[in-house]
Protein backbone atom coordinates (compact mmCIF):
# COMPACT_ATOMS: atom_id res chain seq x y z
CA UNK A 1 0.00 0.00 0.00
CA UNK A 2 1.30 3.22 -1.23
CA UNK A 3 1.27 6.10 1.58
CA UNK A 4 0.24 9.63 1.23
CA UNK A 5 4.06 10.82 1.20
CA UNK A 6 4.91 8.18 -1.38
CA UNK A 7 1.92 9.22 -3.57
CA UNK A 8 2.91 13.22 -3.16
CA UNK A 9 6.54 12.53 -3.86
CA UNK A 10 5.78 10.27 -6.87
CA UNK A 11 3.52 13.72 -8.37
CA UNK A 12 6.61 15.69 -7.13
CA UNK A 13 8.26 15.57 -10.73
CA UNK A 14 4.87 16.52 -12.77
CA UNK A 15 4.25 19.35 -10.66
CA UNK A 16 7.49 21.03 -10.45
CA UNK A 17 7.28 21.00 -14.45
CA UNK A 18 3.73 22.65 -14.08
CA UNK A 19 4.98 24.95 -11.43
CA UNK A 20 8.37 26.15 -13.13
CA UNK A 21 6.27 26.07 -16.93
CA UNK A 22 2.73 27.42 -16.00
CA UNK A 23 3.68 29.07 -12.67
CA UNK A 24 7.07 31.30 -13.39
CA UNK A 25 6.87 30.47 -17.12
CA UNK A 26 10.24 29.22 -17.75
CA UNK A 27 11.08 27.84 -20.77
CA UNK A 28 11.01 23.56 -20.84
CA UNK A 29 15.41 23.68 -21.61
CA UNK A 30 14.73 24.70 -18.07
CA UNK A 31 12.48 23.32 -16.45
CA UNK A 32 12.70 19.69 -17.51
CA UNK A 33 16.55 19.01 -16.55
CA UNK A 34 15.14 19.89 -13.11
CA UNK A 35 12.14 17.52 -13.02
CA UNK A 36 14.40 14.77 -14.49
CA UNK A 37 16.24 15.14 -11.44
CA UNK A 38 13.47 15.15 -9.30
CA UNK A 39 12.41 11.66 -10.93
CA UNK A 40 16.15 10.53 -10.59
CA UNK A 41 16.12 11.68 -6.77
CA UNK A 42 12.48 10.29 -6.11
CA UNK A 43 13.24 6.60 -8.37
CA UNK A 44 16.34 6.10 -6.05
CA UNK A 45 15.64 6.89 -2.82
CA UNK A 46 11.42 6.37 -2.78
CA UNK A 47 11.01 3.61 -4.96
CA UNK A 48 14.40 2.06 -4.44
CA UNK A 49 15.49 1.72 -8.46
CA UNK A 50 19.29 0.42 -8.90
CA UNK A 51 21.59 3.58 -10.61
CA UNK A 52 21.47 1.46 -13.94
CA UNK A 53 17.83 0.54 -13.90
CA UNK A 54 17.71 4.65 -13.67
CA UNK A 55 20.37 4.95 -16.50
CA UNK A 56 19.09 2.49 -18.79
CA UNK A 57 15.46 4.18 -18.54
CA UNK A 58 17.27 7.68 -19.16
CA UNK A 59 18.64 6.08 -22.02
CA UNK A 60 15.80 4.96 -23.80
CA UNK A 61 13.91 8.21 -23.05
CA UNK A 62 17.32 9.75 -24.86
CA UNK A 63 16.74 7.27 -27.53
CA UNK A 64 13.02 7.80 -28.26
CA UNK A 65 13.57 11.50 -28.00
CA UNK A 66 16.40 11.29 -30.72
CA UNK A 67 13.73 9.09 -33.13
CA UNK A 68 11.08 12.17 -32.04
CA UNK A 69 13.83 14.79 -33.50
CA UNK A 70 15.03 13.11 -36.74
CA UNK A 71 11.00 13.16 -37.77
CA UNK A 72 11.28 16.87 -36.72
CA UNK A 73 14.04 17.62 -38.46
CA UNK A 74 12.88 16.10 -41.92
CA UNK A 75 9.51 18.22 -41.51
CA UNK A 76 11.43 21.71 -40.62
CA UNK A 77 13.50 21.01 -43.27
CA UNK A 78 11.10 19.85 -46.20
CA UNK A 79 9.36 23.21 -45.18
CA UNK A 80 12.53 25.82 -44.95
CA UNK A 81 13.43 24.00 -48.37
CA UNK A 82 9.92 25.00 -49.83
CA UNK A 83 10.32 28.23 -48.11
CA UNK A 84 13.46 29.18 -49.83
CA UNK A 85 12.10 27.93 -53.17
CA UNK A 86 9.17 30.03 -52.84
CA UNK A 87 6.98 27.08 -53.20
CA UNK A 88 5.41 27.74 -50.26
CA UNK A 89 4.42 31.66 -51.08
CA UNK A 90 3.04 29.67 -54.40
CA UNK A 91 0.62 27.33 -52.00
CA UNK A 92 -0.71 30.39 -49.81
CA UNK A 93 -1.96 32.65 -53.02
CA UNK A 94 -3.01 30.08 -54.07
CA UNK A 95 -5.47 29.81 -51.38
CA UNK A 96 -5.75 33.84 -50.79
CA UNK A 97 -5.89 34.94 -54.17
CA UNK A 98 -9.57 32.87 -54.15
CA UNK A 99 -11.56 35.74 -51.89
CA UNK A 100 -10.66 38.81 -49.98
CA UNK A 101 -13.15 38.05 -47.29
CA UNK A 102 -11.78 37.62 -44.80
CA UNK A 103 -13.83 34.81 -43.09
CA UNK A 104 -12.90 32.84 -46.08
CA UNK A 105 -9.33 33.82 -45.80
CA UNK A 106 -9.52 32.48 -42.19
CA UNK A 107 -10.97 29.24 -43.55
CA UNK A 108 -8.85 28.58 -46.49
CA UNK A 109 -5.74 29.81 -45.08
CA UNK A 110 -6.07 29.60 -40.67
CA UNK A 111 -7.90 26.12 -41.18
CA UNK A 112 -7.05 24.43 -44.18
CA UNK A 113 -3.34 25.58 -44.82
CA UNK A 114 -2.62 25.06 -40.74
CA UNK A 115 -3.92 21.92 -40.53
CA UNK A 116 -2.13 20.35 -43.38
CA UNK A 117 1.25 22.19 -41.93
CA UNK A 118 0.25 20.41 -38.34
CA UNK A 119 -0.04 17.24 -40.38
CA UNK A 120 3.56 17.55 -42.16
CA UNK A 121 5.48 19.46 -39.58
CA UNK A 122 3.75 20.12 -36.26
CA UNK A 123 5.69 20.60 -33.48
CA UNK A 124 3.98 24.24 -33.28
CA UNK A 125 5.00 25.06 -36.68
CA UNK A 126 1.59 25.72 -38.18
CA UNK A 127 0.92 28.53 -36.11
CA UNK A 128 4.05 30.37 -36.13
CA UNK A 129 3.92 29.89 -40.02
CA UNK A 130 0.31 30.55 -40.82
CA UNK A 131 0.19 33.80 -38.72
CA UNK A 132 2.57 36.31 -40.70
CA UNK A 133 0.63 34.88 -43.55
CA UNK A 134 -2.46 36.30 -42.65
CA UNK A 135 -0.66 39.58 -41.42
CA UNK A 136 0.84 39.63 -44.67
CA UNK A 137 -3.21 39.18 -46.02
CA UNK A 138 -3.94 42.45 -44.36
CA UNK A 139 -5.13 40.72 -40.52
CA UNK A 140 -4.79 42.29 -37.54
CA UNK A 141 -1.86 40.21 -35.41
CA UNK A 142 -4.12 39.43 -32.58
CA UNK A 143 -5.96 38.56 -34.73
CA UNK A 144 -4.01 36.47 -37.04
CA UNK A 145 -2.18 34.28 -34.01
CA UNK A 146 -5.84 33.55 -32.82
CA UNK A 147 -6.88 32.22 -36.15
CA UNK A 148 -4.09 30.24 -36.54
CA UNK A 149 -3.92 28.92 -33.17
CA UNK A 150 -7.51 27.92 -33.04
CA UNK A 151 -7.44 26.55 -36.91
CA UNK A 152 -4.96 23.88 -36.55
CA UNK A 153 -6.39 22.25 -33.06
CA UNK A 154 -8.03 19.53 -35.22
CA UNK A 155 -5.02 18.25 -36.18
CA UNK A 156 -2.46 18.04 -34.05
CA UNK A 157 -3.35 14.80 -32.61
CA UNK A 158 -1.21 13.59 -35.95
CA UNK A 159 1.12 16.00 -36.28
CA UNK A 160 4.28 15.48 -38.23
CA UNK A 161 2.75 12.88 -39.59
CA UNK A 162 1.68 11.01 -36.99
CA UNK A 163 4.16 11.19 -33.92
CA UNK A 164 1.94 12.18 -31.01
CA UNK A 165 0.69 8.70 -31.74
CA UNK A 166 3.29 6.83 -32.82
CA UNK A 167 5.77 8.01 -30.22
CA UNK A 168 3.57 9.44 -27.61
CA UNK A 169 1.37 6.37 -27.48
CA UNK A 170 2.70 3.46 -29.20
CA UNK A 171 6.22 3.69 -27.86
CA UNK A 172 5.34 3.95 -24.46
CA UNK A 173 3.32 1.45 -24.23
CA UNK A 174 5.40 -0.81 -25.61
CA UNK A 175 7.66 0.10 -23.64
CA UNK A 176 5.81 -0.73 -20.13
CA UNK A 177 6.13 -4.54 -19.66
CA UNK A 178 2.96 -4.85 -17.77
CA UNK A 179 1.01 -2.67 -20.20
CA UNK A 180 2.41 -4.19 -23.18
CA UNK A 181 1.34 -7.47 -21.84
CA UNK A 182 -2.05 -6.48 -20.56
CA UNK A 183 -2.43 -5.10 -24.62
CA UNK A 184 -1.23 -8.72 -25.78
CA UNK A 185 -3.83 -10.66 -23.58
CA UNK A 186 -6.48 -8.60 -25.15
CA UNK A 187 -5.31 -9.93 -28.60
CA UNK A 188 -3.87 -6.58 -29.99
CA UNK A 189 -0.49 -6.14 -30.63
CA UNK A 190 0.77 -2.56 -29.70
CA UNK A 191 0.64 -1.39 -33.16
CA UNK A 192 -2.82 -2.41 -33.64
CA UNK A 193 -3.96 -0.78 -30.53
CA UNK A 194 -2.23 2.37 -31.26
CA UNK A 195 -4.17 2.73 -34.42
CA UNK A 196 -7.65 2.15 -32.44
CA UNK A 197 -6.48 4.70 -30.31
CA UNK A 198 -5.76 7.15 -33.34
CA UNK A 199 -9.34 6.04 -34.37
CA UNK A 200 -10.98 6.52 -31.02
CA UNK A 201 -9.07 10.34 -31.60
CA UNK A 202 -10.08 10.82 -34.76
CA UNK A 203 -13.37 10.10 -33.70
CA UNK A 204 -13.91 13.09 -30.96
CA UNK A 205 -12.33 15.22 -33.54
CA UNK A 206 -14.62 14.64 -35.90
CA UNK A 207 -17.86 14.88 -33.87
CA UNK A 208 -16.87 18.04 -31.85
CA UNK A 209 -14.32 19.88 -33.89
CA UNK A 210 -15.99 19.58 -37.24
CA UNK A 211 -17.60 23.38 -36.54
CA UNK A 212 -13.30 24.52 -35.60
CA UNK A 213 -13.72 26.59 -38.91
CA UNK A 214 -16.71 28.50 -38.12
CA UNK A 215 -15.15 29.00 -34.34
CA UNK A 216 -12.17 30.75 -35.36
CA UNK A 217 -14.32 32.31 -37.92
CA UNK A 218 -16.63 33.65 -34.63
CA UNK A 219 -13.96 34.47 -32.78
CA UNK A 220 -12.35 36.84 -35.50
CA UNK A 221 -15.77 38.64 -36.71
CA UNK A 222 -16.48 38.87 -32.56
CA UNK A 223 -13.80 40.11 -31.24
CA UNK A 224 -11.24 42.07 -34.42
CA UNK A 225 -15.19 43.37 -36.06
CA UNK A 226 -16.56 46.54 -35.39
CA UNK A 227 -15.75 47.64 -31.65
CA UNK A 228 -18.91 49.51 -31.28
CA UNK A 229 -21.51 46.63 -32.87
CA UNK A 230 -19.76 43.45 -32.02
CA UNK A 231 -22.15 40.86 -33.17
CA UNK A 232 -21.61 37.31 -34.41
CA UNK A 233 -23.91 37.72 -36.99
CA UNK A 234 -21.16 37.64 -39.65
CA UNK A 235 -20.44 34.30 -38.50
CA UNK A 236 -23.74 33.10 -39.02
CA UNK A 237 -23.83 34.34 -42.93
CA UNK A 238 -21.07 32.00 -43.56
CA UNK A 239 -21.99 28.77 -41.21
CA UNK A 240 -22.73 27.30 -44.80
CA UNK A 241 -19.11 27.37 -46.11
CA UNK A 242 -17.47 26.95 -42.43
CA UNK A 243 -19.57 24.00 -41.64
CA UNK A 244 -19.20 22.33 -45.20
CA UNK A 245 -15.32 22.64 -44.63
CA UNK A 246 -15.22 21.09 -41.25
CA UNK A 247 -17.24 18.14 -42.72
CA UNK A 248 -14.94 18.34 -45.98
CA UNK A 249 -11.97 18.01 -43.67
CA UNK A 250 -13.33 15.63 -41.27
CA UNK A 251 -14.87 12.78 -43.38
CA UNK A 252 -11.01 11.82 -45.24
CA UNK A 253 -9.70 12.75 -42.10
CA UNK A 254 -11.78 10.24 -40.07
CA UNK A 255 -11.36 7.54 -43.03
CA UNK A 256 -7.37 8.44 -43.12
CA UNK A 257 -7.22 7.16 -39.13
CA UNK A 258 -8.34 3.24 -40.26
CA UNK A 259 -5.38 2.75 -41.75
CA UNK A 260 -2.97 4.69 -40.04
CA UNK A 261 -1.97 8.00 -37.90
CA UNK A 262 0.53 9.71 -40.87
CA UNK A 263 -2.35 10.42 -42.95
CA UNK A 264 -5.29 12.26 -41.17
CA UNK A 265 -4.24 15.90 -40.62
CA UNK A 266 -2.55 15.50 -44.23
CA UNK A 267 -5.56 13.78 -46.28
CA UNK A 268 -8.24 16.31 -44.24
CA UNK A 269 -6.49 19.20 -45.22
CA UNK A 270 -5.44 18.17 -48.67
CA UNK A 271 -8.54 16.51 -49.42
CA UNK A 272 -11.31 19.05 -47.59
CA UNK A 273 -9.21 22.07 -49.24
CA UNK A 274 -9.45 20.35 -52.72
CA UNK A 275 -13.38 20.01 -52.43
CA UNK A 276 -13.85 23.31 -50.85
CA UNK A 277 -11.45 25.47 -52.66
CA UNK A 278 -13.52 23.53 -56.02
CA UNK A 279 -16.77 24.64 -54.57
CA UNK A 280 -15.76 28.55 -53.73
CA UNK A 281 -14.59 28.75 -57.72
CA UNK A 282 -17.34 26.90 -59.16
CA UNK A 283 -19.89 29.69 -56.89
CA UNK A 284 -20.92 27.58 -54.00
CA UNK A 285 -20.76 29.11 -50.65
CA UNK A 286 -19.52 32.58 -51.96
CA UNK A 287 -20.82 35.02 -49.27
CA UNK A 288 -23.25 37.38 -50.33
CA UNK A 289 -21.50 40.90 -49.33
CA UNK A 290 -17.33 40.69 -48.51
CA UNK A 291 -16.32 41.31 -44.82
CA UNK A 292 -13.17 42.83 -43.42
CA UNK A 293 -11.78 44.38 -40.22
CA UNK A 294 -12.30 47.90 -39.17
CA UNK A 295 -10.42 50.54 -40.44
CA UNK A 296 -6.71 50.53 -39.33
CA UNK A 297 -6.57 54.21 -37.78
CA UNK A 298 -9.52 52.64 -35.51
CA UNK A 299 -7.47 49.61 -34.06
CA UNK A 300 -6.65 49.04 -30.67
CA UNK A 301 -2.65 49.16 -29.92
CA UNK A 302 -2.78 46.03 -28.62
CA UNK A 303 -4.06 44.30 -32.36
CA UNK A 304 -0.62 45.16 -34.39
CA UNK A 305 2.99 44.93 -33.02
CA UNK A 306 6.13 45.83 -34.87
CA UNK A 307 4.87 44.49 -38.22
CA UNK A 308 2.34 46.11 -39.84
CA UNK A 309 -0.61 44.36 -41.66
CA UNK A 310 0.14 44.03 -45.07
CA UNK A 311 3.92 43.66 -44.65
CA UNK A 312 6.23 40.54 -43.22
CA UNK A 313 9.22 40.33 -41.86
CA UNK A 314 11.05 38.62 -44.68
CA UNK A 315 13.62 41.55 -44.56
CA UNK A 316 15.05 40.68 -41.39
CA UNK A 317 14.86 36.32 -42.57
CA UNK A 318 17.05 37.00 -45.41
CA UNK A 319 19.61 39.07 -43.54
CA UNK A 320 19.87 36.10 -41.35
CA UNK A 321 18.92 38.14 -38.29
CA UNK A 322 14.69 37.24 -38.00
CA UNK A 323 13.03 34.46 -36.37
CA UNK A 324 10.73 33.72 -39.16
CA UNK A 325 11.11 31.11 -42.13
CA UNK A 326 13.23 31.72 -44.62
CA UNK A 327 12.14 33.20 -48.70
CA UNK A 328 13.72 32.51 -51.70
CA UNK A 329 15.82 34.80 -53.18
CA UNK A 330 15.06 33.52 -56.85
CA UNK A 331 12.04 34.24 -59.04
CA UNK A 332 8.59 35.28 -57.93
CA UNK A 333 6.70 32.37 -56.11
CA UNK A 334 4.24 32.64 -59.06
CA UNK A 335 6.25 31.55 -61.48
CA UNK A 336 5.45 28.12 -59.90
CA UNK A 337 2.26 26.21 -60.45
CA UNK A 338 0.29 24.88 -57.81
CA UNK A 339 0.83 21.31 -58.74
CA UNK A 340 4.69 21.67 -58.98
CA UNK A 341 4.60 23.65 -55.38
CA UNK A 342 2.44 20.96 -53.90
CA UNK A 343 4.54 17.91 -55.31
CA UNK A 344 6.80 17.41 -52.44
CA UNK A 345 4.25 16.79 -50.20
CA UNK A 346 1.89 14.94 -52.31
CA UNK A 347 5.17 12.71 -52.92
CA UNK A 348 5.12 12.63 -49.20
CA UNK A 349 1.28 11.28 -48.86
CA UNK A 350 2.28 8.73 -51.36
CA UNK A 351 5.86 7.08 -50.18
CA UNK A 352 4.29 6.88 -46.87
CA UNK A 353 1.25 5.17 -47.97
CA UNK A 354 3.86 2.66 -49.94
CA UNK A 355 6.27 1.85 -47.31
CA UNK A 356 2.79 1.38 -44.52
CA UNK A 357 0.48 -0.79 -46.64
CA UNK A 358 2.69 -2.71 -49.63
CA UNK A 359 3.69 -5.71 -47.93
CA UNK A 360 6.63 -6.99 -47.08
CA UNK A 361 7.91 -3.61 -47.00
CA UNK A 362 6.91 -2.25 -43.48
CA UNK A 363 9.21 -5.12 -42.19
CA UNK A 364 12.05 -4.90 -44.26
CA UNK A 365 12.29 -1.37 -43.37
CA UNK A 366 12.41 -2.06 -39.84
CA UNK A 367 14.43 -5.04 -40.06
CA UNK A 368 18.11 -5.21 -37.86
CA UNK A 369 20.43 -5.16 -41.06
CA UNK A 370 23.70 -5.16 -39.43
CA UNK A 371 25.27 -6.55 -35.41
CA UNK A 372 27.81 -5.16 -33.61
CA UNK A 373 28.16 -6.87 -30.15
CA UNK A 374 24.70 -6.50 -28.62
CA UNK A 375 24.11 -3.52 -30.94
CA UNK A 376 22.13 -3.09 -34.41
CA UNK A 377 22.57 -0.67 -36.76
CA UNK A 378 21.30 0.89 -40.33
CA UNK A 379 17.79 0.42 -40.56
CA UNK A 380 17.31 0.54 -36.65
CA UNK A 381 19.62 1.03 -34.19
CA UNK A 382 18.54 -0.98 -30.92
CA UNK A 383 19.70 -1.75 -27.64
CA UNK A 384 18.34 -4.19 -25.77
CA UNK A 385 19.08 -5.26 -22.12
CA UNK A 386 20.81 -1.91 -21.59
CA UNK A 387 23.31 -2.17 -18.36
CA UNK A 388 21.84 -6.03 -17.79
CA UNK A 389 18.56 -4.67 -17.47
CA UNK A 390 15.38 -5.81 -19.36
CA UNK A 391 14.92 -2.41 -20.89
CA UNK A 392 15.82 -1.66 -24.62
CA UNK A 393 15.86 1.57 -26.61
CA UNK A 394 15.71 1.70 -30.41
CA UNK A 395 15.44 4.23 -33.00
CA UNK A 396 14.01 3.52 -36.42
CA UNK A 397 15.64 5.37 -39.07
CA UNK A 398 14.16 4.43 -42.51
CA UNK A 399 10.48 3.51 -41.11
CA UNK A 400 9.99 6.84 -39.30
CA UNK A 401 8.60 9.47 -41.39
CA UNK A 402 12.11 11.54 -40.80
CA UNK A 403 13.51 9.59 -43.31
CA UNK A 404 10.70 10.11 -46.12
CA UNK A 405 10.19 13.76 -45.35
CA UNK A 406 14.65 14.19 -45.63
CA UNK A 407 13.91 12.69 -49.26
CA UNK A 408 11.14 15.14 -50.48
CA UNK A 409 13.21 17.78 -49.20
CA UNK A 410 16.09 16.47 -51.51
CA UNK A 411 14.44 16.08 -54.08
CA UNK A 412 12.93 19.52 -54.10
CA UNK A 413 16.02 20.66 -54.40
CA UNK A 414 16.12 19.96 -58.20
CA UNK A 415 12.45 20.05 -59.05
CA UNK A 416 12.60 24.06 -57.84
CA UNK A 417 16.39 24.43 -59.37
CA UNK A 418 17.72 26.05 -55.98
CA UNK A 419 21.38 27.27 -55.84
CA UNK A 420 23.47 26.27 -53.01
CA UNK A 421 22.62 29.42 -51.13
CA UNK A 422 19.04 28.65 -50.49
CA UNK A 423 19.61 24.95 -49.62
CA UNK A 424 21.81 26.19 -46.98
CA UNK A 425 19.67 28.56 -46.02
CA UNK A 426 17.01 25.76 -45.52
CA UNK A 427 19.21 23.47 -43.84
CA UNK A 428 20.92 25.97 -41.21
CA UNK A 429 16.80 27.08 -40.32
CA UNK A 430 16.06 23.72 -39.73
CA UNK A 431 19.00 23.04 -37.24
CA UNK A 432 19.04 25.87 -35.14
CA UNK A 433 15.32 25.35 -34.39
CA UNK A 434 16.03 21.80 -33.31
CA UNK A 435 18.21 22.82 -30.45
CA UNK A 436 16.25 24.19 -27.73
CA UNK A 437 13.16 20.94 -28.72
CA UNK A 438 16.70 18.63 -28.40
CA UNK A 439 17.21 19.80 -24.78
CA UNK A 440 13.79 19.75 -23.77
CA UNK A 441 12.60 16.70 -25.40
CA UNK A 442 15.45 14.10 -24.26
CA UNK A 443 15.12 15.38 -20.19
CA UNK A 444 11.50 15.47 -20.42
CA UNK A 445 11.18 11.45 -22.04
CA UNK A 446 14.32 10.91 -19.77
CA UNK A 447 11.89 11.92 -16.82
CA UNK A 448 9.05 9.91 -18.08
CA UNK A 449 11.09 6.65 -18.58
CA UNK A 450 12.17 6.54 -15.10
CA UNK A 451 9.03 7.33 -13.64
CA UNK A 452 7.27 4.66 -16.08
CA UNK A 453 10.06 2.09 -15.27
CA UNK A 454 10.02 3.02 -11.64
CA UNK A 455 8.87 -0.63 -10.45
CA UNK A 456 10.05 -2.66 -13.16
CA UNK A 457 13.12 -3.14 -11.40
CA UNK A 458 11.53 -5.35 -8.60
CA UNK A 459 8.47 -7.95 -8.43
CA UNK A 460 5.11 -6.45 -6.61
CA UNK A 461 6.51 -3.42 -7.28
CA UNK A 462 4.24 -0.43 -8.56
CA UNK A 463 5.98 2.22 -11.06
CA UNK A 464 5.26 5.63 -9.87
CA UNK A 465 2.61 6.63 -13.33
CA UNK A 466 0.88 3.76 -11.85
CA UNK A 467 0.41 4.84 -8.37
CA UNK A 468 -1.11 8.29 -9.52
CA UNK A 469 -3.19 6.80 -11.95
CA UNK A 470 -4.52 4.23 -9.28
CA UNK A 471 -5.33 7.62 -6.97
CA UNK A 472 -6.74 9.79 -9.56
CA UNK A 473 -8.64 6.96 -11.13
CA UNK A 474 -9.80 6.41 -6.96
CA UNK A 475 -10.64 10.06 -6.38
CA UNK A 476 -12.44 10.67 -9.66
CA UNK A 477 -14.11 7.48 -9.62
CA UNK A 478 -17.43 7.20 -12.67
CA UNK A 479 -16.29 10.80 -13.61
CA UNK A 480 -12.70 9.69 -14.76
CA UNK A 481 -13.89 9.80 -18.22
CA UNK A 482 -15.29 13.02 -17.88
CA UNK A 483 -12.17 14.96 -17.24
CA UNK A 484 -9.47 12.47 -19.38
CA UNK A 485 -9.36 15.02 -22.49
CA UNK A 486 -8.50 17.89 -19.73
CA UNK A 487 -5.33 15.64 -18.47
CA UNK A 488 -4.11 15.06 -21.44
CA UNK A 489 -4.30 19.18 -22.31
CA UNK A 490 -2.93 20.01 -18.83
CA UNK A 491 0.14 18.31 -20.12
CA UNK A 492 0.21 20.05 -23.34
CA UNK A 493 -0.48 23.49 -21.75
CA UNK A 494 2.69 22.52 -19.54
CA UNK A 495 5.37 21.24 -21.98
CA UNK A 496 3.97 23.28 -25.59
CA UNK A 497 3.76 19.30 -26.89
CA UNK A 498 0.64 16.71 -28.02
CA UNK A 499 3.73 14.01 -28.28
CA UNK A 500 5.05 15.03 -24.75
CA UNK A 501 1.66 14.66 -23.38
CA UNK A 502 0.90 11.48 -24.62
CA UNK A 503 4.49 10.32 -23.64
CA UNK A 504 3.75 11.78 -19.98
CA UNK A 505 0.04 10.83 -18.89
CA UNK A 506 -0.83 7.84 -21.96
CA UNK A 507 0.45 5.00 -19.72
CA UNK A 508 -1.35 7.00 -16.96
CA UNK A 509 -4.41 7.03 -18.64
CA UNK A 510 -4.48 3.53 -19.84
CA UNK A 511 -3.69 2.05 -15.93
CA UNK A 512 -6.45 4.50 -14.27
CA UNK A 513 -8.60 3.12 -17.34
CA UNK A 514 -7.96 -0.52 -16.43
CA UNK A 515 -8.59 0.60 -12.85
CA UNK A 516 -11.82 1.58 -13.00
CA UNK A 517 -12.68 -0.83 -15.66
CA UNK A 518 -13.42 1.27 -18.71
CA UNK A 519 -12.22 0.96 -22.26
CA UNK A 520 -9.00 1.64 -22.36
CA UNK A 521 -8.87 2.33 -25.99
CA UNK A 522 -11.46 5.22 -25.19
CA UNK A 523 -10.24 6.82 -22.44
CA UNK A 524 -6.09 6.98 -24.00
CA UNK A 525 -7.59 7.98 -27.37
CA UNK A 526 -9.27 11.06 -25.02
CA UNK A 527 -6.12 12.02 -24.20
CA UNK A 528 -4.94 12.26 -27.64
CA UNK A 529 -7.30 14.91 -28.16
CA UNK A 530 -6.70 16.41 -24.82
CA UNK A 531 -2.68 16.77 -25.54
CA UNK A 532 -4.18 18.64 -28.99
CA UNK A 533 -6.62 21.32 -27.24
CA UNK A 534 -3.92 22.21 -24.56
CA UNK A 535 -1.63 23.27 -27.53
CA UNK A 536 -4.31 26.58 -27.84
CA UNK A 537 -2.49 27.67 -24.23
CA UNK A 538 0.86 26.22 -24.48
CA UNK A 539 2.64 29.12 -23.71
CA UNK A 540 5.64 27.72 -25.78
CA UNK A 541 3.59 27.63 -28.91
CA UNK A 542 1.74 31.66 -28.05
CA UNK A 543 5.37 33.08 -27.52
CA UNK A 544 6.66 31.75 -31.22
CA UNK A 545 3.02 32.70 -32.89
CA UNK A 546 3.38 36.38 -31.49
CA UNK A 547 7.23 36.58 -32.31
CA UNK A 548 6.18 36.08 -35.87
CA UNK A 549 3.89 38.99 -35.91
CA UNK A 550 5.98 40.98 -33.76
CA UNK A 551 3.45 40.86 -30.87
CA UNK A 552 5.59 39.51 -28.19
CA UNK A 553 4.06 40.72 -24.61
CA UNK A 554 0.48 39.50 -25.52
CA UNK A 555 0.52 35.80 -24.25
CA UNK A 556 -1.93 36.46 -21.76
CA UNK A 557 -4.54 38.07 -24.05
CA UNK A 558 -4.10 35.04 -26.42
CA UNK A 559 -4.51 32.45 -23.54
CA UNK A 560 -7.36 34.20 -22.53
CA UNK A 561 -9.31 34.38 -25.46
CA UNK A 562 -8.41 30.52 -26.03
CA UNK A 563 -9.84 29.31 -22.99
CA UNK A 564 -13.15 29.77 -24.96
CA UNK A 565 -12.68 27.26 -27.82
CA UNK A 566 -11.05 25.26 -25.53
CA UNK A 567 -13.78 24.75 -22.67
CA UNK A 568 -15.93 23.84 -25.98
CA UNK A 569 -14.02 21.36 -27.07
CA UNK A 570 -12.82 19.74 -23.29
CA UNK A 571 -16.59 19.65 -22.05
CA UNK A 572 -17.49 18.23 -25.64
CA UNK A 573 -15.20 15.52 -25.79
CA UNK A 574 -15.78 15.03 -22.24
CA UNK A 575 -19.40 14.56 -23.03
CA UNK A 576 -19.26 12.10 -25.70
CA UNK A 577 -16.52 9.79 -23.87
CA UNK A 578 -18.62 9.70 -20.96
CA UNK A 579 -21.68 8.39 -23.58
CA UNK A 580 -19.16 5.84 -25.34
CA UNK A 581 -17.46 4.36 -21.99
CA UNK A 582 -20.78 3.79 -19.93
CA UNK A 583 -23.59 3.70 -22.45
CA UNK A 584 -22.53 3.07 -26.06
CA UNK A 585 -19.08 0.99 -25.97
CA UNK A 586 -18.90 -0.25 -22.31
CA UNK A 587 -17.64 -3.57 -23.38
CA UNK A 588 -14.33 -2.82 -25.44
CA UNK A 589 -10.72 -3.52 -23.66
Amino acid sequence: MVSTLELLLAATPLLLAGVLLVGFLWPATRAMPLAWIVAVLVGFFVWGMPVEWIAAASIVGVMTAIQILWIVFGALLLLYTLMQAGAFDRINEGFAKISDDRRVQVILVGFFLATFIEGAAGFGTPAAVVAPLLLALGFPALAAVIAALIGHIIAVTYGAVGTPIIIGIENPLADTAATNQAITDAGFTVQDYSVEVAVWAATYHALIGFVMPLFAVGMVVYFFGDPDERSLQPAWDVAPLALFSGIAFVIPYWLSAQISAEFPALMGAMVGGAIVVGALKAGYFVPDEEWDFPDQEEWPDHWVGTIEPGQTNNASVESGTGDGPAVADGGPAQELSLLRAWTPYILLVVLLVVTRVLDPLPELLQEELIGIGQFSLLFDTSWPNIFGTTLSGGISWVYVPGFWLVICALIAIPLYNMDGTQVRAAWNETVEKLVAPLIALVFVIAMVQVMLQSGAHAEGTESMIFVLAQATADAAGPAYPFIAALIGALGAAMAGSNTVSNITFGGFQFEAASQLGLPTQIIVGAQAVGGAIGNLVAIHNVVAALATVGLVGQEGRVMRLNLIPLLYYAVGVGIVVTLFSYVLFPGLF
